[in-house]
């Protein structure tokens, strides 16, 4: 079992690659992202206090965004009744839920701090973040791409002023993390302005480098 974690500014198809990773490699895939539109969609308190900080672009409060993460981390990946989370897990042909081998988790951290307390979290479920892809696109390309999906989302944050300031606080706040796992060895960069499918092999190849070598320990 390995656990990644998917790393990359605004547009660079972090959710994406996630995605298609999770399927492939039968990952548990958690999106901080997601976790906090449905928040916005049930219209729940946590919901309400979110929207108005994505709204504007800013990044949602440690607070918000770790109860959140912690939550989906204990339930989906322990699965203490798992006939509730069946959902969550692939079924086998007897009905049976079948645990996923890893998990993939997108949107966060964003923050040296968030980093830390993913550790915290982890090491409370006995796990470990083995691998750390980071996505690289080209400022313009992440300005295009952006542009090119509000146009279909209809997503109250991909406005051109609430892009800009996005990917300006990618650069102060989160880029840091770049760093935070480089020191440890966990980082790897790939290119993903080429076309989605030679990122998703490549990221791919990285994986199944990384489950090789844990199996080895």
């Amino acid at each position: 079992m390995i656990n990644i974690v998917i790393f990359g500014a605004p547009g660079a198809g972090k959710g994406t690659q996630a995605q298609l990773l999770a399927e492939k490699f039968d990952f548990l895939h958690i999106s901080t992202g997601d976790l906090l539109r449905q928040e916005v969609a049930m219209g729940t308190p946590v919901g309400l206090r979110a929207k108005a900080i994505m709204d504007r672009g800013d990044l949602v409060g440690d607070d918000i965004v770790v109860a959140l993460l912690g939550r989906a981390l204990e339930t989906r990946s322990t699965h203490p009744n798992p006939e509730a989370q069946l959902d969550q897990w692939d079924v086998e042909r007897k009905g049976m839920p079948r645990r996923p081998e890893g998990c993939i988790i997108d949107g966060f951290p964003r923050t040296v701090q968030q980093a830390q307390t993913l550790e915290f979290l982890m090491r409370k479920l006995k796990r470990t973040i083995d691998c750390v892809v980071a996505i690289d696109v080209p400022r313009d390309e992440l300005v295009r791409r952006i542009h090119e999906r509000a146009a279909i989302s209809n997503r109250s944050d991909d406005t051109a002023d609430v892009i800009r300031h996005r990917i300006e606080e990618y650069d102060l706040k989160t880029k840091p993390v770049l760093d935070y796992y480089k020191v440890s060895g966990r980082l790897v960069t790939v290119d993903g302005s080429e076309e989605i499918s030679r990122t998703n092999n490549r990221i791919c190849q990285i994986i199944n480098l990384v489950s090789h070598l844990k199996n080895e320990r």
